[in-house]
């Protein structure tokens, strides 16, 4: 009996050791996979961060293709109509020597007619005239041909208009030929 309970003794003790050891592995292992939980944590939001910073990258360059295909349709037909400028300048006199020399009365609606059709055309493209007669001089929109003295409530401000200025698009597409007030 003693013997007996020797053995249950050293039983226990090797019971108790095996379940410290056992305690001990559980708790280096649940360690240890923390361990690898939290790196794969980090290394998902690592790839996520990649993934949202990738995907804005290409809807940026998406939105930025778009945006000059639409520039670059709305400008396709600036070279040609910059060159129809001289044409709508010279109606535009046309109109005007017909008006001061009294000119056959179909003539002249024959010829705004033209003129009308062609303009039309162009403002339906963007084009714009620019209004510049008595507005403030604005290097933006002006090219200054010369300056003549004027009343002071003149000063700085557009005296006449020796070529029109036009904007396509709300872009300066010829700047208008001023005379400035001073």
């Amino acid at each position: 009996m003693v013997q007996k309970k020797k053995i249950d003794k050293e039983a226990e003790m090797v019971s108790e050791q095996e379940d410290k050891s056992v305690k001990k592995s559980k708790s280096t292992k649940k360690t240890a996979a923390t361990k690898k939980v939290n790196e794969l944590n980090e290394k998902n939001n690592e790839l996520n961060d990649k993934y949202l910073r990738l995907y804005s990258e290409f809807d940026n360059y998406r939105k930025r293709t778009i945006k000059e295909k639409i520039d670059l349709q709305k400008s396709a037909s600036q070279d040609l109509i910059a060159d129809l400028l001289p044409v709508i300048d010279d109606f535009e006199r046309a109109l005007q020597a017909f008006e001061e020399h009294k000119a056959d009365e179909e003539t002249i609606k024959g010829i705004e007619l033209i003129y009308n059709k062609l303009f039309n055309l162009l403002v339906q493209k963007g084009l714009e005239p620019m209004n510049s007669m008595g507005t403030e001089f604005n290097t933006d929109y002006h090219e200054a041909i010369t300056n003549i003295q004027v009343d002071d409530d003149m000063k700085g401000k557009v005296v006449d208009v020796i070529q029109k200025g036009y904007l396509l698009n709300d872009k300066v597409l010829r700047f208008a030929k001023v005379v400035v007030g001073n």
